[in-house]
């Protein structure tokens, strides 16, 4: 199996109350909703990842945080082993634009209620990443 490295951005609204997501257009033309993020490309940070991935798909500029959670899954289909780490974000700039719309369908703020249902996969649901601690994210360079 290969390794793929896969980064969030977990971005809500002031009130602490909706999430933004986008709705990724999927290979047999049906629809998955996650947070924004994608795959870490060579020679990139995870931190890097996010915020670029954050621009790509939303059109916003985010600053990342720590680690909320990572959640790793094997694709025996694909033969892809993916870490999944989601970054706490927040918007510092930009406009919300649909900018791949062959790969993003929709951009929405969703209320946490419904997100959690469409995003199954974070143990205690996303109130509990949103209220928790995160764990602290440092880039150390190149040594």
């Amino acid at each position: 199996m290969q390794r793929v490295d896969v980064t969030y951005s977990l971005i809500t609204d002031l009130s602490r109350t909706k999430v933004l997501m986008v709705k990724n257009v999927g290979d047999a033309g049906d629809f998955r909703w996650s947070l924004p993020g994608g795959a870490v490309e060579a020679d990139e940070t995870l931190e890097q990842a996010a915020v670029r991935e954050a621009k790509e798909e939303t059109g916003l500029d985010v600053r990342v945080y720590g680690v909320v959670a990572i959640n790793e899954c094997k694709y025996t289909k694909s033969q892809n082993h993916a870490i999944f780490y989601t970054f706490r974000a927040e918007i510092i700039g930009g406009e919300e634009t649909l900018q791949r719309p062959d790969e993003i369908a929709e951009i929405a703020w969703i209320a946490i209620e419904q997100a959690d249902e469409l995003m199954p996969y974070y143990p205690g649901g996303l109130h509990r990443l949103i209220a928790g601690h995160e764990i602290p994210y440092v880039d150390e360079g190149i040594k």
